[in-house]
């Protein structure tokens, strides 16, 4: 794929941390790194740490449900305690929540189901795990919204069923005291519960949360990093990341597409406590599902969308011209603290809509 981005914009992309990589899409720059990080490698006091790569794919979304009648489905889950890489050379103990069988990852796994479906969850404890850990689920019409009945000790597991009466993109996350760490540490995610007629046709679908992470050493300091409870409570992260970990969408799983699809993005923000801007540099939502209300008609032409902590939006894009378009959150500074990512359109050039180098006058 040929680099389209001209020298102003690499400049514009360079000061935010976002350098387009080769033809073989390998990702950005290393991240920002504080000057106190980049002091203890200069003097050997914290060796960097390798750790699994924590972060989802944004592709790994289920098959849409479309038309068919009402079911009794069962959504199996388990949770888990691991290390994981939170940035180059920082590793930190994350909390999750996996399928049965598959890696442990952040955010939980995109559960799709449709309205008037009879949902069980079931959860399991990992014997592995130090903390009690459940699961609440925002599409739930009952009380704690299913957190009482799925506490878990390690090796437990518990289950309740709940009718979908609502269509709508719904966060859930554990909400075992302290919910703020348990959330900051890894364990959200969503369900989606389609309207009966399903959801209009896309080319490609991306699954985005957006969390805070609060360590209590500085940004980018290599070594293990440690949750700092105090700054959790101050609401004072070290880190803003797409889907876990720094470089998620960047380096390691940055979203592709191409010329003439239409896309539809999944965002929410677990939190815990701070909202999120979303915007995609370059783009325009043409439909705006606004705090994920599927029953609403959507929004057209919309820039950025504020979304709260436990709260989600979905948002439709077509792509017209190819290049390197930032996902962000447009409180601008956290871009230096993990939040971006990359949509990588390739395709013929659309000289009508987007022309880098107009003829002269």
């Amino acid at each position: 794929m040929t680099d389209r981005t001209t020298p102003a914009r690499r400049d514009f992309l360079k000061g935010i941390g976002l350098i387009p990589a080769t033809a073989a899409l390998v990702g950005l720059a290393a991240p920002l790194t504080s000057g106190r990080a980049r002091a203890a490698a200069a003097n050997g006091t914290a060796a960097p740490a390798t750790a699994a790569n924590i972060a989802r794919d944004p592709a790994d979304v289920p098959a849409p449900i479309g038309r068919r009648t009402a079911q009794h489905i069962r959504f199996e889950l388990e949770t888990v305690e691991t290390t994981g890489q939170l940035a180059n050379g920082v590793a930190y103990q994350y909390w999750t929540f996996r399928r049965p069988g598959e890696a442990p990852q952040v955010p939980g796994p995109l559960l799709r189901a449709r309205v008037g479906d009879t949902i069980e969850i079931r959860l399991s404890n990992s014997r592995a795990s130090a903390m009690m850990h459940n699961i609440d689920l925002h599409a739930v019409m009952g009380p704690f919204g299913g957190s009482q009945a799925t506490e878990c000790a390690p090796g437990e597991t518990k289950s309740f069923a709940f009718k979908a009466t609502k269509p709508g993109l719904f966060v859930y996350h554990c909400a075992t005291p302290s919910v703020a760490m348990h959330i900051s540490n890894g364990m959200h995610g969503m369900i989606l519960i389609e309207p009966a007629s399903g959801l209009p046709k896309v080319d490609r679908e991306f699954y985005i949360m957006q969390s805070e992470i609060y360590t209590e050493q500085a940004f980018g300091t290599p070594g293990t990093a440690t949750v700092s409870y105090d700054k959790i409570l101050a609401e004072t992260p070290e880190y803003y990341v797409f889907n876990g970990a720094v470089d998620a969408l960047t380096k390691r799983h940055p979203l592709k597409g191409r010329v003439g699809e239409t896309v539809r993005f999944f965002f929410g923000v677990g939190g815990p406590n701070k909202a999120a801007s979303f915007h995609v540099i370059g783009q325009i939502m043409e439909r705006l599902y606004d705090q994920a209300s599927l029953v609403a008609k959507p929004l057209e032409a919309v820039q950025t969308t504020t979304v709260a902590p436990g709260g989600a939006i979905v948002a439709e894009f077509s792509l017209v011209v190819p290049g390197t378009f930032a996902i962000v959150d447009h409180a601008i500074a956290r871009i230096e603290r993990g939040a971006k990512g990359l949509l990588i359109v390739e395709g013929p050039e659309n000289f009508a809509i987007f022309n880098p180098h107009p003829p002269a006058a």
